[in-house]
């Protein structure tokens, strides 16, 4: 009974991290043209995950650490009934 609660925790902590990671992605696709440095020249992917930026440097020309997208919340999310 052990093993397979380990197992199923094991499968959810997965999925979790793969959600995550499928969220920060989407987070970072757009356009060359609308990313907003920021990093600073020179540097590196860690650095720029910890200040919770993208990074990319396959396109010259335009920043390789940059701000994510954001997403806007509905009306109903801004108003908040307290």
């Amino acid at each position: 009974m052990e093993h397979k609660v380990t197992c199923v925790l094991a499968i959810v902590l997965m999925l979790a991290l793969s959600t995550l990671a499928e969220d920060q992605t989407e987070m970072c696709t757009m356009s060359p043209r609308e990313r907003k440095n920021c990093g600073f020249p020179g540097v590196t992917a860690s650095e720029c995950a910890k200040r919770g930026c993208c990074f990319d440097d396959t396109i010259r020309g335009f920043p390789w650490c940059f701000l994510p997208l954001t997403i806007k919340p509905s009306p109903e999310e801004e108003e908040c009934p307290f």
